[in-house]
């Protein structure tokens, strides 16, 4: 029987810090490292630092584009995949993985989030949103302190699936 490969998806704003880019090229290289690959939507910020960490570690990276051009993607993608559908692809970035770690992020970070969850995908936070609904916390994403921790629970979540 085939072993099924795993796909972890990391999600996080276009547009961060020196360090938040830095953690998310962490998280690229331990995806990498654990022989997942990368999905994400390939433009810049968290994406590109993340595709970034896993190439350099010699991990795949792939991209769902929310354009009509594979130029739009970030130097680090390896494949990468033309939709022409705007916004609408943060769907299937998501419902492309076994797990999805969110880095930060802005508000198409969370719609992701939220389509995870809605879909039963588990989603590791890593300084990212939380979330309460009538006062009360809702603690569907798993808190992780550190890249190897994001991954590592991600991993776990992405094979009990």
């Amino acid at each position: 029987m085939k072993k099924e490969s795993i796909f972890i998806a990391v999600i996080g704003g276009s547009d961060v810090s020196s360090e938040i880019a830095g953690l998310a090229e962490e998280v690229g290289r331990e995806i990498a490292r654990r022989g997942a690959a990368l999905v994400c939507g390939g433009m810049g910020g968290v994406m590109e630092a993340a595709c970034k960490g896993a190439s350099e570690a010699g991990g795949l990276t792939i991209s769902i584009l929310p354009g009509d051009s594979r130029r739009d993607a970030n130097p680090y993608v390896q494949i990468p995949i033309v939709t022409g559908i705007g916004y609408a692809r943060n769907v299937a970035v998501v419902k492309s993985a076994q797990a999805v770690i969110a880095i930060d992020g802005s508000y198409g970070t969370l719609t992701e989030i939220g389509y995870a969850l809605q879909a039963g995908i588990p989603v590791i936070g890593l300084g990212t949103w939380s979330m309460a609904i009538d006062n009360k916390t809702d603690d569907n994403i798993i808190i992780a302190k550190n890249a190897k921790e994001a991954v590592d629970k991600a991993m776990n979540l992405a094979l009990s699936r």
